[in-house]
């Protein structure tokens, strides 16, 4: 008697695709404490590869080697937290002086209103002057927070230099693990997916990191040559947190142009501050990104957004962090696995070309417009 093989309705398959999601959100956010550590230590794994491959080919064994790399690597990264750290403790002693600036700006404000318009603006001055304190009052606050969060975060995956260190020393036993896991016959794919999984990522990261010490050094003498107060904080912090697409360049540009509207002496220095972001964010986009990371995640823009929430609402800021690089990956086995290819071509870059605003496209309009 014959087998009949019904296929799956679709409904069915969409629930079972759906539940399936949902049960793995749950026990990714359940176990986020153990989880978000060894994704981390995946990526810092990837970042520090370099650096413990050169000591390797130097002749250090692979246990020193990195060993070497984790000291060096993890010394930088908390030094950079233990600078930020100081210098936001410093920019809060000087807080009252800023709101006291703020609130002498708005009442300036206020007063050329008054003088030009000949309108009477108390009312609106007093409730301005009160919810300028009330931003301070919470900005100090937040501040705090956001620094006891921040190292308690670091300080508590004391475990992350020991998960980098495995992750180093056994990168070649979790490839044959993979081996040995799928059917023979697909060995040859398997090892084209994770060399590339593996070249992009290294690639990925240590271009990215590269990137964010340009725009350190960039971005903290921009801000000290147009005269903003802690120039150095803000440039840091604005560079590193660029490593979260998008709205990582909003909430790195809109710290130190909030804190030069309320706290400086004449508009010109926020201006200054607009004019200094886009000239950089300029450079990086056209310049920076393209000739040191280039196309290596080639995501489209919608997919990386919905990652970095995701990423968000998952882990917080860490996962803000975590998730575009490992989204990234998961798009280069389904460009492999001809079973998953078109959820590939979904989350790629591939298949609006025609509709991008690139140098191509507008070069065809100015030409049909001209043979019109």
């Amino acid at each position: 008697m014959v087998r009949q093989h019904f296929p799956m309705p679709i409904i069915t398959r969409l629930t079972i695709l759906m539940l399936f999601w949902i049960l793995l959100f749950v026990i990714f956010q359940q176990l986020r404490n153990f989880l978000y550590p060894i994704f981390l230590g995946v990526l810092f794994a990837y970042l520090f590869y370099p650096l413990a491959s050169l000591f390797e080919r130097i002749r250090i064994p692979r246990i020193l080697s990195n060993i070497f790399s984790i000291i060096i690597g993890i010394s930088v990264l908390y030094g950079v937290l233990i600078f930020i750290y100081r210098r936001l403790q410093e920019f809060m002693v000087d807080m009252p002086a800023m709101e006291d600036q703020a609130i002498k700006n708005i009442k300036s404000i206020f007063l050329g209103v008054e003088q030009r318009l000949h309108l009477e603006t108390d009312p609106e001055q007093v409730q301005i002057i009160k919810l300028t304190r009330q931003l301070f009052e919470t900005s100090s606050d937040g501040i705090r927070t956001t620094i006891t969060a921040t190292f308690n975060t670091f300080f508590s995956i004391g475990i992350l230099p020991v998960y980098i260190f495995f992750f180093l020393y056994y990168r070649n036993k979790f490839k044959t693990f993979i081996m040995k896991l799928i059917p023979e016959y697909e060995h040859k794919r398997a090892s084209e997916i994770i060399e590339e999984i593996n070249s992009v990522t290294i690639k990925y990261m240590t271009g990215i990191f590269i990137v964010v010490l340009i725009l350190c050094v960039l971005n903290s003498l921009g801000l000290m040559i147009v005269g903003l107060k802690f120039a150095v904080l803000w440039g840091v912090i604005a560079a590193i947190v660029n490593f979260i697409p998008y709205f990582g360049t909003i909430i790195g540009y809109s710290i130190p142009l909030t804190v030069a509207l309320l706290t400086g002496e004449n508009p010109n220095l926020a201006i200054g501050v607009v004019v200094l972001f886009v000239i950089i964010q300029f450079t990086e986009n056209n310049i920076l990104t393209p000739n040191i990371v280039g196309g290596l995640i080639r995501l489209n823009p919608f997919v990386v957004i919905l990652s970095v929430l995701f990423g968000g609402i998952l882990w917080g800021i860490p996962g803000m962090f975590i998730v575009v690089p490992f989204v990234g990956m998961a798009k280069i086995v389904f460009d492999r696995v001809p079973s998953l290819e078109h959820w590939g071509y979904l989350i790629g870059d591939t298949g609006t070309e025609e509709f991008a605003l690139n140098k191509r496209n507008i070069m065809r309009v100015i030409r049909f417009k001209k043979s019109s």
